[in-house]
């Protein structure tokens, strides 16, 4: 069993006992952590207090009150902070205000909880604390012993389910006290966007799923006779919702034979990030032309947008793992910077090849050959 130590900052006794009480004989784990952790509570009734205790004890984890006699808690924080000690910050306080919250979050803290807060609320966030610091940590270890992709799908995967996690949250509590209103109506916009947030984290989750199993070796591949017509008009009516929204007009064309022996599951994976990169990254009113041709000995698959486009830096990058082009163009498009990566790996499978061809403000053109034996 593994000990995490928490330091408890507030100026309050009977809420430092309270928490003591509440923690005390509490332990957290979770099916990926190897063992179980407890907590060891400290106590301070004052940020300079909590201070000295920093410098001179180990600390893994801080509730901080930012109501305190001489310096407050927001001071601490920026203390902790610049400092850069390893340690995770829960900022507790009656004071609850949005200014605090967004002020607290810029200077590090990892979440904010008002008070009065029950036991299980309290118990729930030291939970979410512990499995941050173990993710956090376990990044910093494989870092260093050079497992770069195990870092960086654990870097990206707990960076990217953050952002959307808090803001799905934090619209459900708005719901839940009804701050906008009595009605469903009012929450539309809200609903939306939770919506929204979670289909790009489920976008996100598969497209990890899909890049570990092809590292390790672990997907089953089932190799029959398919066409891959039928398997770009799937991908087309997939991202029609959205074409339509944007009034980008899709077409498919196919010249001769578009029959290959091939994992069907593996080819959709393909055409979808092709066909929703060529959609996502075009401009209202655009157009995006497929084209798939008998090669007799190959198929060449041909994905045509009239996009934004690309720079030649951002050409020889985008089929890196974890890479997304950002500019102003981009900013609003969400995306995991796994799609062609992950099409790039499974068209090597097959001895194939992709290339890519771009033209700033005028559109980009994806090529990719595949053979038929």
């Amino acid at each position: 069993m593994a000990t995490l130590h928490v330091l408890v900052v507030d100026d309050e006794p009977g809420i430092r006992s309270g928490i003591t009480r509440i923690l005390g004989n509490y332990t957290v784990g979770y099916p990926f952590m190897d063992e179980d952790f407890d907590f060891n509570l400290i106590e301070a009734g004052t940020g300079e207090e909590a201070i000295e205790i920093l410098n001179t004890q180990h600390v893994d984890v801080v509730l901080l009150d930012n109501k305190l006699p001489g310096m407050d808690g927001i001071e601490v924080l920026e203390y902790i902070n610049k400092q850069q000690f390893d340690v995770a910050v829960m900022m507790i306080t009656s004071y609850a205000s949005l200014d605090l919250a967004i002020k607290a979050t810029k200077n590090g803290a990892y979440n904010f909880m008002p008070k009065p807060f029950t036991p299980q609320e309290l118990r729930a966030t030291i939970e979410n604390v512990a499995k941050h610091l173990f993710l956090k940590r376990m990044t910093l270890k494989m870092q260093k012993e050079g497992k770069q992709i195990r870092f960086q799908f654990l870097s990206v995967l707990s960076h990217e389910l953050k952002s959307p996690i808090n803001a799905i949250e934090g619209y459900l509590k708005m719901m839940q006290e009804k701050q906008m209103g009595e009605k469903i109506e009012d929450y539309e916009k809200m609903i939306d966007r939770s919506l929204s947030r979670l289909k790009g984290m489920r976008n996100l989750i598969m497209d990890l799923l899909d890049l570990t199993k092809m590292e390790s070796g672990k997907k089953e591949r089932k190799m029959r006779e398919i066409d891959l017509a039928a398997i770009a008009r799937t991908s087309m009516d997939t991202m029609e919702p959205y074409s339509i929204q944007k009034n980008v007009k899709m077409t498919l064309k196919v010249i001769g034979n578009s029959y290959v022996l091939a994992d069907a599951d593996e080819m959709e994976i393909i055409f979808n990030n092709l066909v929703s990169n060529a959609v996502k990254y075009n401009k209202d009113n655009g157009k995006v032309e497929i084209l798939i041709e008998d090669k007799k000995q190959s198929l060449c698959v041909v994905v045509k947008d009239s996009g934004i486009g690309m720079n030649s830096e951002d050409v020889t990058k985008i089929f890196e793992d974890f890479v997304r082009i950002k500019n102003s163009k981009t900013k609003a498009i969400t995306g995991s910077g796994l799609g062609l990566s992950i099409a790039k790996k499974m068209v090597e499978q097959y001895n194939g090849t992709i290339s890519v061809e771009s033209i700033v403000d005028e559109g980009t053109t994806f090529t990719v050959s595949l053979p038929r034996q």
